[in-house]
């Protein structure tokens, strides 16, 4: 007879075992959602290539992840060869290569350049996210920032050179990007950037950079986009130009920067992030080289808080499978803990704050592709500018949200870095929080936005079309537009602190509308838009069979 203790081991290997092998497979939702906005018969297309890489994520990708993950697998520095000359490298565990061949040959780069561009991309990162930041997901956003800035903006010589290695997916000779924006004396206030370039003295219409960055993630990336202000430019973001810094010189030698020290963060741990001193470093101008931050915005910045948002859809997806496995599984009291109202509440409100999200930022991944085909008319485009900080900021917290709400299922068990990826979740979207922004950056720049650009009356207009606009979130959509046309016409200081409060809703509003467009189940709807906005339903018995209903494994 097996003691208790024997058991209870049973049930948790069988919820381990239990979990998906196949993200792809085991995500209905995001299914409809790509059906939705590329076309059924644009899915059929891209099938193998998604249920080939759900399987690579769930299988050898994430065994590789959590092997670099552990404490001795970490980066580490490598400034110097055996002889003393100047390396600037970063010693990887061999598990963040093969997470990386993983992760670059499924093409995922090479996507931007099809149909739906944004969108099937997005769909491959997704998938990606489910493994956290992985060591290789910051630089794919970066990457596909510095695709699209090169594609708009650079020279003949800088497209011919170096987008062919960007959108390679052979892992041993393709390019990935980064870029090192933020410096010591301003962080969020790039306006305060004082990294100098200096024209070259020949004719290669190329520029030497001086200065320091100070939070330079990827930094042995092959390409870099940089900010620096030309000597005598106008201050503030108008004098800084965009540049792309090679790692190496066309000769194969080492680019004049140098490598201070890696940072020890709290997330993202197998991404090496670090200060780094330009030493005349040799960079080409991507656009003009000043008044350049328009484009930097455009092509960099926004495209990492796309990326940013969608990587939190995925952090929260794994979170909820694990905490649905888990609850499946695990026995109290005589029968598996899912089976308590308490705990199906909190898998219900789980799957819909998922759900929302997910239906949300791809809405706006199928907005981007229109608006860089130049499909998409001035209230989509005013619509999109708004909602994509508003999106960046919560998708961030709801996930947040929800990767703690998993630890919550799985109790002391939750704690454990090796039981479970959840822990990891949580640290690597801590830093998800702040990268490309912090909520107080975004929230002010959609108040800035509001009332120098007026673009809440695209957003709200372009909101009434979306998905039928059912009666709940009409009403609602419009007391959240009265509130901050309220806030945009008294006192500025107030205005920032309703705006704190009112962006998450009228970005629960845009989530819901996205939801109901992607053909969502109204109950699901109904139990994101109790929880997000309230009225909170009266507790009865059709309530306590809804939430039963809802906390079934997706």
């Amino acid at each position: 007879m097996a003691y208790d203790a024997d058991l209870g081991r049973d049930d948790l290997e069988t919820f381990d075992g239990a979990q998906p092998d196949n993200f792809w497979r085991a995500d209905p939702h995001l299914r409809r959602v790509l059906a939705r906005l590329a076309g059924e018969t644009t899915l059929a297309g891209w099938e193998t290539q998604l249920d080939q890489f759900g399987a690579e994520c769930a299988g050898g990708i994430d065994a590789a992840v959590r092997l670099n993950n552990l404490g001795h697998n970490l980066p580490t520095l490598d400034r110097f060869d055996g002889f003393g000359a100047r390396l600037e490298a970063v010693e990887h565990h061999p598990s963040f290569h093969i997470a990386g061949r993983g992760i670059y040959g499924s093409g995922v780069m090479k996507a931007l350049t099809e149909a739906h561009g944004n969108v099937k991309s997005l769909a491959m990162f997704y998938l990606s996210s489910h493994n956290g930041e992985g060591g290789h997901n910051c630089p794919l956003a970066c990457t596909a920032g510095a695709i699209k800035a090169i594609r708009a903006l650079g020279s003949a010589v800088v497209r011919d050179r170096y987008l062919p290695r960007l959108l390679s997916t052979d892992y041993q000779t393709l390019a990935h990007g980064a870029q090192f924006l933020t410096e010591v004396q301003g962080g969020s206030d790039v306006g305060a950037n004082s990294v100098r370039a200096l024209p070259s003295d020949d004719a290669s219409l190329t520029f030497a950079l001086h200065g320091e960055k100070w939070f330079c993630s990827n930094v042995t990336a092959d390409l870099v986009v940089v900010t620096a202000r030309l000597e005598g430019a106008a201050e503030g973001t108008e004098g800084l130009g965009m540049f792309l810094m090679p790692r190496r010189l066309p000769d194969g030698s080492l680019n004049r920067f140098t490598i201070r020290r890696l940072k020890d963060k709290i997330g993202t741990r197998t991404l090496p992030t670090a200060e780094l001193d330009l030493n005349g470093a040799l960079a080409y101008p991507l656009g003009p080289t000043e008044g350049a931050f328009k484009n930097v915005m455009t092509y960099v910045i926004n495209t990492s808080r796309l990326f940013n948002a969608v990587g939190c859809c995925g952090m929260a997806r794994r979170a909820g499978l694990v905490a649905h496995g888990y609850a499946a599984h695990r026995k109290a009291f005589g029968r598996p803990i899912a089976h308590y109202p308490m705990v199906a509440d909190i898998l219900a409100t789980m799957r819909a704050q998922t759900a929302a999200m997910t239906s949300g930022t791809f809405y706006l991944a199928a907005q981007a592709d229109r608006i860089e085909q130049g499909d998409a008319d001035a209230e989509t485009r005013g619509f999109w500018r708004m909602a994509v900080n508003l999106n960046k900021m919560r998708t961030a917290l709801t996930a947040h949200e929800v990767i703690q709400s998993g630890l919550e299922i799985l109790g002391g068990n939750g704690t454990i870095e090796t039981f479970s990826v959840l822990p990891r979740l949580l640290r690597d979207n801590v830093v998800f929080e702040n990268w490309e922004g912090s909520h107080n950056v975004l929230l002010l720049q959609v108040l800035r936005d509001c009332k120098t650009k007026r673009l809440h009356q695209a957003f709200f207009a372009h909101l009434a079309t979306l998905g039928g606009n059912p009666d709940r979130i009409r009403t609602a959509a419009a007391a959240a537009r009265s509130e901050l046309e309220a806030a945009l016409a008294g006192d500025e200081a107030l205005a920032t602190l309703v705006i704190r409060r009112l962006g998450s809703r009228i970005a629960y509003l845009f989530w819901a509308a996205a939801m109901h467009a992607d053909g969502t189940e109204p109950a699901l709807i109904d139990h994101f838009l109790d929880h997000a906005i309230g009225p909170q339903p009266a507790q009865d018995a059709a309530y306590a069979r809804r939430i039963a209903a809802l906390a079934q494994v997706p």
